[in-house]
């Protein structure tokens, strides 16, 4: 064939940089170091108590715990699981278990009866440590309910109680040398973590993550925000999930950093109060959250923008961030704030923006791939690899991830061939290697023949003056198969929008089939623990609010 001159794009496959080696020790070890190094340095406070430990301090609590699990008869190998808030005794309890090479069973706040039973017999949890209470549930109740069927729970810990001091007061009965002894036999590639994910239909998946996995995103995401010891992370994501317990303590313990729990769940008033109280250099949050906190800084009162003086980087996941948020903080002088994207299965980041990277970029995209890590984005049918610039799975490989799903070897194949881990996620590469996740394969809108991705809808929904967030989701239609529907948030004193003003809006800036057919204005969207929104409630209130209006 005769060369045309005209070059084709590059596939959709990028590599991340490796001049910084991964560490490959265990998490226990780490601490360990970290103690040595900055030992008088601050290393947690739980702003809610006014407590404060430094890594010297933290280290004596950590190894007093871990002591206390093998005088109740806990092994390398077992599982324990946690149910609490966010509070210290969670991080401790995370470091503690991790220096036993116990595996920790992280257990959602929000679960009920029947799914925290299901994950206790799942796992095989042998001890549970549980808060006394929050928002309104009674942990130990629940607990002493589902008892009966969970054959594998032989003790649970109530913090804050006499369950918990006695557990403490056994360590007495351990030595140092003997944790030590127990320590030294533990390798990076161990599994250390379950963490279930939020499946939307039947029950969750045990995410299994190694000491090696979580150690080193925790340690690579923070070399994306470039902490030191001086850094102070404001961490008001919980820590159940990766964004705390990973990106939050990991990042912060492989760094000397201090690590800042504003309160035992999100409030925008005590994260702003922590990050103005503790001068925190770092703010952790989902998009909704630093609305949140925007809009109360926008309310006067007790708060201002000068409460956020502090702050010079940071980590905003769990959707696409706002251009609007992204200039308010910079304008606040939280020029260095990163974007992140991942999943649980792979020990969460898989890409990290840049504070060096230009405005578009980290608002428009989640970054380049991460270090030691490879990115491909593939057609979802055949698995070739897509030339950039198209819509594409993205896939991920390298140390992040997961062991697999705890016992579910199936359902491991499913998502991962050949070392490559199948994210669900709709994706586009550019030239330069930026990634832009356009939704989830679940979640696209096949409206007429045309794929519709939800969140470039909603990016250009949220242009409106009167819009705060837009979330879009596919309606059932007799003619079409599917059309959009948009849930906007308003600002405060706004007249409600209607589909008419939504189309009189996007006339001319936005092709008609990607112009939702029904709009509905909502005070607060329905949200899941991490702060990521429910689309799967929103499509089903969707259909009970529509019901025979669809022609």
């Amino acid at each position: 064939m005769e060369a045309t001159g005209v070059s084709l794009p590059e596939p959709s496959y990028a590599s991340g940089r490796v001049d910084i080696p991964l560490l490959e020790r265990t998490i226990g070890d780490t601490l360990d170091a970290t103690a040595r190094a900055h030992h008088d340095r601050e290393a947690l406070v739980d702003a809610a108590t006014g407590r404060r430990w430094t890594y010297g301090e933290l280290l004596a609590d950590v190894e007093r715990v871990a002591r206390g699990l093998i005088a109740s008869g806990v092994r390398t190998g077992d599982r324990v699981g946690i149910w609490a808030p966010n509070c210290a005794e969670w991080t401790i309890v995370q470091l503690a278990t991790a220096k036993l090479g116990v595996i920790l069973v992280n257990i959602n706040p929000a679960y009920r009866t029947h799914e925290l039973a299901f994950v206790l017999n799942q796992a095989g949890v042998r001890m549970l440590v549980v808060a006394e209470e929050f928002r309104g549930s009674d942990y130990p109740a629940m607990v002493e309910e589902v008892l009966p069927g969970c054959p594998s729970l032989a003790r649970t810990v109530v913090i804050g109680q006499d369950s918990w001091r006695e557990l403490l007061q056994n360590s007495t009965q351990v030595t140092r040398s003997r944790l030590h002894e127990i320590q030294s036999t533990l390798s990076p590639d161990d599994p250390v973590n379950i963490q279930y994910t939020s499946g939307t239909t039947g029950f969750p998946k045990g995410a299994t993550l190694s000491h090696r996995n979580i150690l080193n995103n925790g340690f690579f995401v923070g070399q994306g925000c470039g902490y030191t010891q001086e850094d102070r992370i404001c961490i008001p994501v919980p820590f159940y999930h990766c964004f705390g317990m990973v990106m939050g303590n990991l990042a912060a313990v492989t760094h000397g950093a201090c690590m800042v729990i504003p309160g035992p769940g999100f409030d925008a008033a005590a994260t702003l109060r922590a990050v103005r109280d503790e001068q925190c250099t770092s703010l952790y949050g989902v998009p909704t959250m630093f609305i949140a906190e925007l809009e109360l800084i926008d309310a006067g009162g007790e708060f201002s923008v000068a409460d956020l003086a502090s702050v010079r980087t940071g980590i905003m996941a769990g959707s696409l961030c706002p251009a609007s948020v992204m200039q308010r903080l910079i304008d606040a002088g939280v020029t260095d704030m990163t974007i992140c994207y991942g999943m649980t299965e792979t020990s969460p980041v898989s890409t990290q923006t840049s504070p060096r990277d230009p405005f578009e970029k980290k608002v428009g995209t989640v970054g380049r791939v991460g270090p030691h890590l490879e990115l491909k984005i593939v057609d979802p049918v055949t698995r070739e690899i897509v030339r950039r610039g198209r819509p594409g799975e993205l896939c991920t490989k390298g140390y992040s991830v997961m062991v697999g799903y705890w016992e579910q070897p199936d359902r491991t194949n499913e998502v991962i061939r050949d070392g490559w881990m199948a994210t669900g996620d709709i994706a586009v590469m550019d030239e330069g290697g930026y990634v832009e996740v356009t939704g989830r394969i679940k979640d696209l809108v096949i409206r007429g023949g045309e794929n519709i991705y939800p969140r470039e809808v909603e990016e250009f929904l949220m242009g409106h003056p009167d819009v705060v967030d837009a979330q879009v989701v596919g309606v059932p239609d007799e003619r079409y198969g599917e059309e959009l529907m948009a849930w906007l948030r308003l600002r405060p004193g706004a007249a409600p929008l209607t589909a008419e003003d939504v189309r009189a809006f996007a006339s001319g800036r936005l092709a008609h089939f990607k112009v939702p057919r029904y709009v509905q204005v909502i005070d607060e969207f329905p949200m899941t623990v991490t702060g990521k929104v429910r689309k799967v409630e929103l499509r089903e209130q969707a259909r009970t609010i529509l019901g025979g209006t669809q022609d």
